[in-house]
């Protein structure tokens, strides 16, 4: 069974951890998606055979999308009877379910941790490296045409972009990164309004060890990275501020050209989640802040400002971007959409061309 389907029908999805806030993410992001449809929702068994809108605490605005109130909740255990899985579960849940779907047949693509520092893996930023997606063929279960893709943790996710143009254009020898990162990172039941009101957390438990690892998996580079995370009380939008050492020279002025010029790949424009520009540089002195920029490109650009020098570092930058989409929700739908490309690309004998960044 392949991804594809005639053009005039939608690809069918299922959603796993549909209740969690990004699976909700994803089950509304779906919602009127021009080429996937919600075709099944699946969280613990507690609610297991319970239609998704009656179950389904939700926490966006609004109401749960029409056509996902009435699909039957299904256990994540179960295998989904569709081929094309967005994977919202937990990473202890993930670690063990998504290879064993993949192993079935079926294409994963995660917002889960479990996966991401695995050598055979994907860390998908597809205006970054869209070329890691070859390695889906060295994957045990690929002859079976199952597939395991993932998307980066919520901070790297802005930082991977925001950081590819400067590394590209001038290197990077080091980076030093503090984080001022939204309460919705920690999920719907992550954090309590007493512990985080007018108040900020300096620590999140595993973030830091993700941040370089992750960055350098993208990058495909090896850069000393040390990383502070605080959680903070803000709804959402994860801050970074960012103090880079260069391997070569570079004003505030030509690092924001890099970073304003910075495009996806031009191979792909038809993705539908792809942002035209995936950076939006702010000359602003106060910008970016996530209540007035976590919105652009509909939640899938990362906002850059304060780019200046800042000695003993080369340069630094602000970067905002909006976890629970470009972080989560809306980096495991993009990669959905370039695993269909590809397919689609391939069925055809035409091979999408994805430079190496």
């Amino acid at each position: 069974m392949r991804l594809t389907h005639p053009s005039n029908e939608r690809v069918p999805v299922a959603v796993l951890g549909a209740t969690g806030i990004v699976g909700q993410r994803l089950v509304r992001m779906l919602d009127g998606h021009p080429t996937l449809r919600l075709a099944a929702v699946a969280a613990s068994e507690t609610h297991a055979g319970e239609r998704y809108g009656d179950v389904v605490r939700w926490s966006l605005g609004g109401d749960p999308p029409a056509e996902a109130v009435p699909l039957p909740l299904r256990m994540a255990v179960e295998r989904p009877p569709c081929r094309l899985v967005l994977s919202a579960l937990p990473s202890r849940v993930a670690h063990r379910l998504e290879p064993s779907l993949a192993e079935a047949g079926h294409t994963v693509c995660t917002n889960a941790s479990a996966h991401r520092l695995r050598a055979d893996v994907p860390l998908l930023v597809p205006e970054v490296n869209p070329q890691a997606l070859t390695l889906t063929a060295t994957q045990p279960w690929s002859e079976r045409g199952g597939r395991l893709v993932a998307n980066p943790n919520c901070v790297v996710a802005g930082l991977a972009l925001a950081l590819a143009p400067i590394q590209e254009t001038f290197g990077i020898e080091s980076a030093t990164i503090v984080t001022l990162q939204a309460v919705t990172g920690a999920g719907l039941h992550g954090i309590g309004s007493v512990q985080i009101g007018g108040n900020a957390i300096p620590w999140i438990p595993g973030e830091e060890e993700k941040i370089g690892p992750e960055l350098n998996k993208i990058l495909g580079t090896d850069i000393p990275v040390a990383a502070s995370v605080n959680r903070v009380p803000v709804l959402d939008g994860h801050t970074a501020n960012v103090f880079l050492k260069l391997a070569s020279p570079a004003s505030p002025g030509d690092a924001a050209r890099a970073l304003a010029e910075f495009r996806g790949p031009p191979s792909l424009p038809g993705l539908p989640s792809l942002p035209e520009r995936p950076l939006i540089v702010r000359s602003e002195p106060d910008r970016p802040q996530p209540r007035l920029d976590i919105g652009a490109a509909g939640g899938m650009a990362a906002s850059v400002g304060r780019i200046r020098a800042a000695p003993p570092h080369d340069l630094a930058m602000t970067v905002v971007s909006h976890n629970g989409i470009r972080g989560a929700a809306g980096a495991c739908l993009l990669n959905a959409e370039l695993c269909l490309a590809r397919e689609s690309a391939d069925a055809r004998g035409t091979p999408i061309r994805v430079p190496h960044r």
